[in-house]
């Protein structure tokens, strides 16, 4: 049973502190808590409480019109879990800006280590890993991709954003709150410990040697994508395998979304996944 919902009657509460001016100070990196956005988000956010799969909701901030219609949402949430309720010109001086959505929830993950993380794929695992993704859309864009194409994990060296980061979390549609990830380190570290695992390394690269949808199926493989411009860091794709997707010669790249996308679907239908 979700918590009474609790009138929330000035901007200045100091029960709903965590989420004024979000768009300024968001809370990524604080204490791992983070703003998750969004009437979908939300509903992540409980499944992945109620799995106790290392992401938990503090409290929930919500417009007063808005509270019926995620009812269902909130009843997955612990009572303990509590809901304040607020009109429009109070949430907008809460937020710092027009919350069209109306809906807010305050997060905190538990972090684990990489090992932890990388011992606990399966025997058949495909892996995404990002170097250097400073993008929220594209980070968020990441995580939606490998949802859609059933990745057991992605791994997001120390110079890439962090996936819950508000705008990234809610272009993902929650699926950092599924995907089981992590952050920090440097890249060819993970890539090591992927490697050391059984792992078939894949860079991707406009020039990579080896066209997509020729990579050979193998029991455990990792796709490792670059930031937009820059790719790849040279001493990346001359440790481990290439590939590239084939296109018109007229453009250098793809958007590094939208190549996370293709070159997934291409490694998920080689293993069968799809």
């Amino acid at each position: 049973m979700a918590a009474v919902p609790i009138d929330i009657d000035s901007a200045d509460d100091p029960r709903v502190a965590e989420f004024r001016e979000i768009r300024e100070r968001d809370l990524t990196g604080r204490e791992n808590r983070f703003i998750a956005e969004g009437t979908v988000v939300l509903r992540m956010l409980a499944e992945a409480h109620a799995a106790g799969s290392g992401f938990f909701a503090e409290k929930i901030l919500l417009l007063r019109n808005r509270v019926e219609g995620v009812l269902p949402i909130l009843e997955r949430f612990p009572a303990d879990v509590p809901v304040y309720v607020a009109g429009a010109d109070v949430l907008d001086g809460v937020v710092g800006f027009h919350l069209h959505r109306g809906v807010l929830a305050l997060g905190r993950r538990e972090e684990r280590g990489e090992a932890a993380l990388l011992d606990a794929l399966p025997e058949r695992a495909l892996v995404l890993v990002g170097c250097g993704i400073s993008n929220h859309d594209n980070a968020g864009s990441m995580f939606r991709n490998a949802a859609a194409f059933r990745a057991d994990a992605v791994l997001l060296d120390e110079t890439s954003c962090d996936p819950l980061y508000r705008k990234a979390l809610r272009v993902s549609v929650g699926s950092v709150l599924s995907v089981p990830h992590r952050r920090g380190g440097k890249a060819l570290d993970g890539l090591v410990a992927l490697a050391e695992r059984g792992f078939a390394i894949w860079t991707l690269s406009p020039h990579g040697k080896t066209d997509i949808r020729a990579i050979p199926a193998s029991t455990r493989m990792a796709l490792v994508v670059g930031t937009e411009g820059e790719g790849l860091p040279e001493a990346l794709l001359a440790r481990f395998q290439s590939a590239r997707i084939p296109q018109s010669e007229e453009l250098d790249s793809l958007n590094a979304a939208t190549a996370t996308g293709i070159a997934l679907f291409s490694m998920a239908s080689a293993m069968g996944r799809l």
